[in-house]
Order: C-alpha cells, then sequence, then structure tokens
C-alpha cells in the first residue's frame, strides 16, 4: 500500500503547468484533457491545521491525465527526474497496462518527461515507452537516458501557453502518417 505525507507528491510542479496549459486549452477550444485525481484515506489529520499528516492511496491510479485533442482520444501521464534519464521504475505496470489498452481502442498514449537538471520537457510516445520498459523487463537497460529523447518531441512554451505539448504531439502524429506511407 503506497503511502502520501504532507510534503506533497512528486511532480507537483510539471503537474501545475499542465494543469495550467489544459485550462487554456479548454478555453481557446483546442482541447478537453482532465487531470485524473487520485483517490486517498486519510490516517491522521492534524485538527489544529486542519490538514491531512497522513493517507494512504486507496487504489492504484492509472495516468495523470485523459481527455480529447480535436477528436483524438489521449492520455498521459507527467513524470519528473533530477537525473539525465528516466528511471523504468518510475513508471508502473498497471499504467503500462492501462495505456496499451488505451492505444488498442485507437487513443493516444505517452508521458510528458520534465528533465529538471535542463530544464526541458518532452513527449514520449507509447511505443518508445513500451520498448524501453520491455527491454528492463528482460534485464536490459533500467532507464531512459535524456540523449534518447527526440528533440522533435520537445515541448516548449508559447506566448501565454506554459508547456504547448500539443504541438509535439501534432509533430508526432505527423511522422507516424509519413511513416505508413
Amino acid at each position: 500500500m503506497a503511502y502520501w505525507n504532507s510534503r506533497g507528491l512528486r511532480g507537483s510542479q510539471l503537474e501545475e503547468s499542465l494543469n495550467i496549459t489544459n485550462k487554456i486549452y479548454l478555453e481557446q477550444g483546442l482541447a478537453v484533457v482532465q487531470k485524473i485525481p487520485t483517490a486517498i484515506k486519510p490516517v491522521e489529520l492534524d485538527p489544529g491545521k486542519g490538514t491531512i499528516k497522513l493517507a494512504y492511496f486507496e487504489e492504484k491510479s492509472t495516468v495523470d491525465y485523459l481527455g480529447n485533442i480535436q477528436g483524438i482520444p489521449v492520455c498521459f501521464d507527467a513524470k519528473e527526474t533530477s537525473q539525465k534519464r528516466l528511471p523504468i521504475a518510475n513508471i508502473h505496470s498497471h499504467q503500462i497496462d492501462f495505456m496499451k489498452a488505451f492505444e488498442e481502442q485507437e487513443g493516444l498514449s505517452f508521458l510528458i518527461v520534465h528533465f529538471k537538471f535542463c530544464d526541458e520537457t518532452f513527449l514520449l510516445p507509447f511505443s518508445i515507452l513500451k520498448a524501453y520498459w520491455d527491454n528492463a523487463k528482460k534485464d536490459g537497460r533500467k532507464s531512459i537516458p535524456y540523449a534518447d529523447f527526440d528533440q522533435q518531441l520537445r515541448i516548449y512554451p508559447s506566448h501565454n501557453i506554459l508547456l504547448h505539448y500539443l504541438e509535439a504531439v501534432n509533430h508526432y502524429l505527423n511522422g507516424k502518417e509519413e511513416n505508413k506511407k
């Protein structure tokens, strides 16, 4: 059973930026994407402050975000790392299973990964994630190095949008179409 305490959850800054971005996308009619809350059960409360001091996760979450981008169903998870690689251990089997099932239903699954050491954010398509995942399970490399992230799928700010990930999604989809031809 996983526990949460008052230090908060990892990835909060990235998720806050994504939440602001998604609000702008909704207001501009570009996408409808929502953060999926993780259900917690409070164990210890601080009555003086009215806050939760200790809680546990009631069930495994799937991904952080679900939505629709101009007719394309999407699901993605937000990951942050201070290392020069994304550890495969940061991704859970139930997340892989969910993203795989989502893709089988014609949806688009991916990670949005922020590297703190260089303050860069990338879209990582599920197909690439799955290849690394499968390799790690066969005693291969246990992380995805920063150098292996596609610079064409880097996510930049644009005007008032903190993480304009729709550009990376568009680039990825255009690349998939080109490969089909």
